[in-house]
């Protein structure tokens, strides 16, 4: 089955060349010149992967990727952008975001880049029931709906981005984990923004996980994190 593209970008050469040459490369794209269009689209259907530009007219990037998560929370997404500066990066990778291409770009980079997020944010249809849930302590993870449960507490609803990342603490706890690794298993990549970018996820777990007194994550200085899990039950994880 093809997996389903949402390409926002404004400039029309541009997105016509993008649909053209992704649909060339066997993909269902569904273009939108602009946020409106985009939102109602997301209202309508289900996408694999969103492209999102920057620079759009009305609603920005940033602003509508906030509004997709909350019609499509699993979707994963990547920015396109003519800007390069470092904060317009780290603004969307704390939104979530799975990857951030500047314009130009070569098109067989970005069908890689979107093929390498799709493969890791995918999901097996066919899990049994029991394998969806990963439960420490009073908190409950569903890998299926990508919602964090705690008694009394609202629940918590992460990105694409988070899941894999706390999919990658939960499967290694009670180990030092270096940074190097954890960006090349999650990012695939490793640059000092992605850096910054792993400190602001550890800190939005360390207040998820505030009220847990069986989970902590510990800073290692100069190596990375240790995911410290006490009287860890066996709670086996697959994808």
């Amino acid at each position: 089955m093809k997996k389903h593209v949402l390409l926002i970008e404004d400039e029309t050469d541009l997105g016509n060349m993008v649909l053209q040459y992704l649909t060339l490369c066997n993909f269902a794209v569904s273009l939108a010149p602009d946020a409106t269009v985009a939102l109602q689209q997301a209202t309508e259907q289900h996408f694999d992967i969103a492209l999102i530009d920057v620079n759009l007219p009305g609603m920005d990037g940033f602003s509508l990727a906030r509004q997709l998560q909350l019609l499509q929370p699993e979707l994963p997404f990547l920015f396109l952008t003519a800007r390069n500066q470092k904060q317009d990066r780290l603004t969307g990778l704390q939104l979530g975001a799975d990857d951030y291409i500047v314009k130009p770009f070569d098109a067989e980079e970005l069908v890689l880049r979107m093929n390498n997020i799709i493969r890791r944010s995918g999901k097996a249809p066919d899990a049994p029931a029991e394998d969806k849930l990963i439960a420490i302590g009073h908190t409950t993870y569903n890998k299926d709906t990508y919602i964090l449960q705690a008694p009394d507490e609202d629940d918590i609803q992460l990105t694409a981005r988070e899941h894999d990342l706390l999919l990658y603490f939960f499967r290694h706890p009670n180990k030092v984990l270096n940074r190097d690794d954890i960006l090349a298993a999650v990012w695939g990549s490793n640059d000092y923004v992605l850096r910054r970018s792993l400190d602001v996820f550890v800190s939005r777990f360390r207040k998820y996980f505030a009220k847990n007194p069986l989970v902590e994550i510990k800073n290692v200085y100069g190596v990375g994190f240790l995911f410290h899990i006490r009287q860890q039950r066996e709670n086996p994880i697959s994808n």
